[in-house]
């Protein structure tokens, strides 16, 4: 009972300074967004867009302090050498909480640009963080089912059309572009449904990737692959902060993004085929890696960079040989 309480109050401390930290950088953010958008002359957007990046990151920094004050994590982190905060990437990874975004937010953290996420539409009514993400610049996307789009065909295309103004926007300084390629977090009952073919992970969803490849390929120096496994099973947030997740393994793989990843998806049938290939090619691997990270012994190891044996997972493929 006591450990109980003790877990509860260090909780709620966490989600205080979460809180009160958020509510400090969403000021300078929205002042900054504001000018952003009352002057569109172009120099003037570009040193907007860098002091909204300073005062996000400084957030993280502070979240990242946070992490480290209440939740003892046992963060094992394999493969983040020769990664730059002057480049671009597209970063994927698997996603079963919403603990990733803060996983991946720590160990990326000044090692590349800051992240920026895909969000559904609806996130924008999000007290305080909805208009926080979209003051960063971060492109929220409506997606519409088959029947909708059946019904108001007019719609049809419109989320490809906010990646596509997206991606410009990410032209001007470095960025990293988030994608978790399953389009939704992971549990048993989606797994079941969707009849995957993985063991631990949802089916790929291909197009994202590739429009975004091919939208800014000629920019995106790299693909971040990253794969998170929790040994004691994906928890909330709050057993997040209330310091339960103890043990956190990421494997991460820098990618070459090649010619032939460059196509057209979406009215290319023999490059779709190819590139869908391609991604599930990368599923299977991260399927086999998420089992190898989940069978490592326990260990108090140090943060990224610092740890070895990397897990063996195999070669990437080439799109050419698909």
């Amino acid at each position: 009972m006591t450990n109980i309480l003790f877990a509860n109050l260090r909780g709620v401390a966490s989600l205080c300074c979460y809180a009160l930290n958020t509510l400090f950088w969403v000021i300078p953010i929205f002042f900054i967004a504001f000018l952003k958008l009352v002057v569109p002359q172009a120099t003037f957007r570009k040193w907007c867009d860098h002091i909204l990046n300073a005062c996000a990151n400084s957030w993280i920094t502070l979240n990242n302090l946070n992490q480290k004050m209440f939740a003892d994590i046992s963060l094992r982190v394999f493969g983040m050498e020769n990664l730059h905060a002057q480049s671009w990437y597209l970063v994927v990874s698997n996603h079963q909480t919403w603990v990733d975004i803060l996983i991946l937010q720590r160990i990326c953290h000044r090692r590349i640009p800051f992240l920026k996420f895909f969000l559904k539409k609806e996130l924008f009514w999000f007290p305080v963080m909805g208009l926080a993400w979209w003051a960063l610049d971060f492109p929220f996307m409506k997606r519409y089912t088959k029947s909708v789009l059946e019904k108001h065909p007019h719609l049809k295309g419109q989320d490809l059309a906010v990646t596509r103004k997206a991606c410009e926007k990410f032209k001007t300084i470095p960025v990293s572009v988030m994608n978790f390629v399953e389009g939704t977090r992971f549990t048993r009952r989606k797994h079941a449904q969707q009849k995957s073919p993985y063991c631990n992970l949802l089916k790929p969803r291909a197009g994202g990737i590739a429009f975004v490849i091919g939208a800014m390929g000629e920019y995106l120096d790299s693909l971040i692959d990253v794969t998170i496994a929790y040994p004691g099973g994906a928890r909330s947030f709050w057993d997040f902060v209330c310091g339960k997740i103890t043990d956190v393994r990421i494997h991460v793989r820098t990618l070459t993004i090649t010619p032939e990843m460059l196509g057209d998806y979406f009215n290319d049938e023999r490059f779709q085929k190819a590139f869908q290939t391609w991604v599930n090619a990368l599923w299977a691997q991260k399927d086999r890696c998420i089992g190898e990270l989940l069978a490592l012994p326990p260990d108090q190891g140090a943060e990224a960079g610092s740890l070895d044996p990397m897990p063996t997972c195999d070669p990437f493929p080439s799109l050419n040989k698909v």
